[in-house]
């Protein structure tokens, strides 16, 4: 391997794990900032700096990666042939190992970046919407609310038990699904069901 290439390289995992350790910390502090998330990471301010010219280019690049891992499994989950209650079980399913990873864009979406993330996020939500919107459809889910919102209420739930969950973690996937499940206006004993039927 040339020296040049080792150095690309060096740099990619560098700045993957400024990534790793900013979406950790964020999660824990939302206001941290540049110099905290270099010391956690290991490496001076500047390289920081190198790779996120501004802490909102830091929260942008957060925000597109987790977009890009929600719209990914969203989009596997609606192409299926699975009722819609179905497939919002599976989708809570794949995302439950990482929610508690993306809660921070819940805080940092309420604050200063809020317009920002909530732009980037536009692909997530209609995503979850036209899901909710299928369910709507064929009469699995609730008809009281428009299907955007009350798809963004059903998907702030599971963010809330996963942020819950961290202090005592006795919720879990199942708690986050029948929850979000009832929240869509699937019955009690049927959302129980589903998420006992989720290997």
């Amino acid at each position: 391997m040339s020296a040049k290439s080792s150095r690309a390289r060096s740099m990619i995992e560098t700045r993957e794990r400024i990534l790793d350790v900013a979406l950790d910390l964020l999660g824990d502090n939302p206001d941290a900032g540049m110099g905290e998330v270099a010391s956690a990471a290991g490496v001076v301010r500047r390289t920081v700096y190198d790779h996120f010219p501004s802490r909102l280019d830091l929260v942008r690049t957060l925000t597109e990666r987790a977009v890009a891992e929600m719209t990914a499994v969203l989009t596997e989950v609606n192409a299926s042939d699975a009722e819609a209650d179905a497939a919002w079980v599976e989708f809570i399913a794949r995302l439950w190992p990482v929610a508690d990873r993306y809660r921070v864009l819940l805080a940092l979406r309420r604050g200063e970046y809020g317009e920002t993330i909530h732009g980037l996020l536009g692909p997530v939500d209609e995503l979850l919407a036209d899901l909710v919107k299928r369910g709507q459809n064929d009469d699995v889910f609730a008809h009281h609310l428009p299907a955007a919102l009350l798809s963004q209420l059903a998907y702030g739930v599971v963010f809330a038990i996963a942020d819950s969950d961290l202090a005592n973690g006795t919720l879990g996937a199942r708690a986050a699904t029948i929850t979000s499940l009832l929240m869509l206006g699937v019955p009690e004993t049927h959302a129980t069901a589903l998420a006992d039927d989720q290997p």
